[in-house]
């Protein structure tokens, strides 16, 4: 009788322990978790850091490159995959700075809740050059997220990426800066074939157009017969894109900013960590 009180003695032990090894297994394995998730978010909080820091960078630059009014920022050269002047060991800096006047104003479509007609012709254009189905925004109004065209029907991720990189959600009369627009945005502005707006963006990039009346007559565009409608030869609105990578994980930051051609400051509008797959700036 003891020894059967014993072996049940031993088997009451055994599973103690047995549930005993469970637990604390348990327990480290939530422990290590717990530690491995910790680990990820110090890292995303200091890509976020790196991120800033680059932010702050390019700011200083854009601030310095426009603060001479009479020299103003016709064409930003050399300021795509930039590196800044500062290291960080084992952190990758690619910087570029994006001047938005020179996409496709989208909220320009819609002057004072009336379609703007030549406006609404170089969108269909800019389509077309895109291999885009029709869109017509004047269903949605003034936009202030590109993602509000998903409320139209046919509109999806693909089509809103394809669109991304050529457009801008800027005031109602801000116009297209044709010293900056590439050149299928300078196709769309009419009959303008693909040798020509290469040639005027090659032009725009050594030797601004000093009016958009210049621009119009400038030899190239010949019997064109270009609206000046909407055009412009100023930059008020910026974007700094920021990719930042660190042991082997990215950040993406997109900082719009506006510049105050009176004080001459600049100002933050808005920052978005971008996913990995977007291809704002076109390539």
């Amino acid at each position: 009788m003891n020894g059967r009180q014993r072996g049940i003695a031993l088997i009451s032990v055994l599973l103690v322990m047995s549930l005993a090894l469970l637990i604390i297994g348990g327990v480290l394995r939530s422990h290590h978790l717990s530690l491995q998730s910790s680990g990820q978010q110090l890292q995303q909080i200091q890509l976020r850091q790196l991120a800033s820091g680059g932010e702050t960078w390019a700011l200083l630059l854009l601030r310095d490159a426009l603060q001479d009014a009479k020299k103003p920022v016709e064409r930003l050269q050399g300021w795509t995959d930039m590196a800044p002047d500062f290291e960080v060991d084992d952190a990758q800096f690619l910087i570029d700075i994006d001047d938005l006047a020179g996409r496709f104003n989208l909220n320009a479509l819609l002057r004072q809740g009336q379609v703007d007609q030549v406006t609404l012709n170089r969108w269909a254009r800019l389509l077309e050059l895109l291999d885009l189905p029709p869109v017509q925004l004047s269903q949605v109004g003034p936009l202030r997220e590109l993602s509000q065209l998903r409320l139209l029907p046919g509109i999806d991720a693909r089509l809103l990426q394809r669109l991304e990189p050529w457009v801008a959600l800027l005031p109602t009369e801000a116009a297209l800066n044709i010293n900056t627009a590439p050149a299928l945005l300078l196709r769309a502005l009419g009959e303008v074939d693909a040798a020509t707006a290469d040639a005027l963006a090659r032009q725009a990039a050594t030797t601004p157009w000093a009016s958009v009346q210049a621009f119009t007559q400038d030899p190239l565009l010949s019997g064109q017969g270009l609206s000046s409608h909407g055009l412009g030869t100023q930059s008020r609105w910026y974007r700094i894109r920021v990719r930042v990578t660190r042991d082997g994980r990215e950040l993406h930051l997109a900082t719009d900013v506006g510049h105050d051609p009176k004080t001459r400051q600049l100002t933050v509008l808005q920052r978005r960590f971008l996913p990995m797959n977007s291809h704002e700036r076109p390539r």
